[in-house]
């Protein structure tokens, strides 16, 4: 069979997730398409050039170097990568306090480390020793219900829920357990600091914990889109999806440009709601239930800062600020402690403050001027460390709808979907971060299981 006459694949989402599969399915020779609504490939993977530097980041900076699946896919596009120098951050409660050690995103593992912390008052520590003592207890797959039944308010509220929400945007009260595995492990014990013990005790990974391309991560997302090229895939920006629908044995996909594409399968790599307008004639039943799934909206003002008031911070890469102490701020990183080669040449700073989570008003990310986001970040940040900021440069990224809100009862959810869309459109898969998971490696793991489902259904097609 020709490389013509061959399947041809499409894949509707160029981020990461998107590009991903397309490369898996592309080096195997497939004949493949990838469609991408926005003016430009990578999703929220975006580097750009800031304070004389080319390689900052506006997204994600890192994936971690200890899940395989991002760390081989930038292996096998030969990418010089690079892992931060300085791991210790600190949570904002009434002053800094660094994050205590044994931690498994927040859940203690020793009382003893729990205790030498200043961040929770006695009250709260004795309350986390209780929970040795309790029994089994029904989380309800929810994040905020395990934690909050097991080691009392203050570990929830100042080191799970700032952690983890740090990551996901998230309300962990409203999150599901199931969606950061991490902890549904834990889950599975009687005692969650003791199981929380021997992950540790029995999982000591040797190096660092994340890395990063030395040039960035969007030269992954240029990377991809090259080989894909190189292999005879087509990308296509500017390329919006607006239906898929069933033509016999394959599937048209009429897009926003005028151009159709007949497929004889798809990987749908695109946020969950505009995924479901875009299947609402193919499978009306997963489609209403794609349109159901919530996602969070954050912003991140990008500061550069004059070197000597931070001086004192040298030693952490950021802070985290616990809901009940948020005004706006959610997250700091001291990005060029973090990151050796983020530090600019006259010796200033570059700080990535976030702002926007689940839950809370969305107009400062939606509505608010650059310059109040900016002024608004840098009096919270004066606020938190006591030192005067003034920015000589500054940039805010907005991530509208970007962060997927996964209520507890998700996969249950995601599964009634799944089986719709395969019993109405076989060889028409779902991936991407709306789905199993945010952040590299979950990103691309979706991507290569889906390319995986599409090459044993082509596979039935050349039969």
């Amino acid at each position: 069979m020709s490389p013509v006459d061959s399947p041809h694949i499409v894949v509707v989402g160029g981020g990461i997730t998107g590009l991903a599969a397309a490369y898996r399915m592309s080096q195997a020779g497939v004949r493949v398409t990838v469609l991408e609504a926005d003016d430009v490939v990578g999703g929220r993977v975006r580097t750009g050039s800031f304070a004389g530097l080319d390689h900052i980041e506006e997204g994600p900076d890192a994936y971690l170097a200890r899940v395989p699946h991002a760390v081989r896919l930038v292996r096998d596009l030969g990418l010089d990568t690079t892992n931060p120098r300085t791991g210790h951050a600190a949570v904002h409660h009434h002053g800094l306090h660094r994050i205590p050690e044994g931690l498994v995103l927040g859940v203690p593992s020793d009382l003893g480390r729990l205790a030498a912390s200043d961040l929770l008052s006695r009250r709260g520590k004795l309350r986390a020793a209780c929970e040795l003592l309790l029994p089994r207890t029904d989380h309800r797959d929810s994040i905020g219900a395990l934690v909050r039944g097991r080691f009392g308010n203050e570990v929830h509220e100042r080191l799970v829920d700032p952690l983890v929400g740090s990551i996901y945007a998230a309300d962990t009260d409203r999150f599901s357990l199931a969606m950061v595995p991490q902890l549904a492990d834990l889950a599975s014990s009687r005692s969650l600091l003791v199981a929380a013990r021997r992950r540790l005790g029995s999982h000591r990974p040797e190096g660092p914990v994340f890395e990063t391309p030395r040039s960035g991560l969007g030269t992954l997302i240029t990377s991809l889109v090259a080989a894909i090229v190189a292999a005879g895939g087509v990308v296509r920006s500017s390329s919006a999806v607006e239906s898929i629908e069933r033509d016999a044995s394959r599937y048209r996909l009429s897009t926003t440009t005028g151009r159709e594409e007949i497929a004889d399968a798809i990987v749908v790599a695109s946020p969950a709601r505009h995924s479901s307008r875009m299947l609402a004639r193919l499978s009306p039943v997963a489609s209403q239930g794609l349109a159901m799934m919530d996602h969070a909206s954050v912003a991140m003002a990008i500061l550069r800062v004059e070197d000597r008031p931070l001086a004192a911070f040298d030693e952490l890469s950021g802070y985290l600020v616990p809901k009940p102490d948020q005004r706006h701020v959610t997250a700091v990183s001291f990005a060029s402690n973090k990151w050796a080669h983020w530090r600019p040449a006259d010796g200033s700073r570059i700080l990535r403050v976030s702002i926007g989570r689940d839950g809370v008003d969305e107009s400062p990310v939606r509505e608010w001027s650059d310059e109040r986001v900016v002024t608004t970040v840098v009096d919270e940040i004066e606020s938190h460390l006591g030192v005067t900021v003034r920015p000589t440069e500054s940039r805010v990224v907005r991530w509208i709808e970007s962060f997927p809100q996964y209520r507890p009862g998700h996969l249950d959810r995601l599964a009634a979907i799944e089986k719709a869309l395969h019993d109405d459109a076989p060889g028409v898969v779902l991936a991407g971060a709306s789905h199993r998971g945010i952040g590299l490696p979950a990103c691309v793991a979706q991507a290569e299981d889906a390319a995986s489902t599409i090459a044993g259904f082509t596979g039935t097609l050349r039969q």
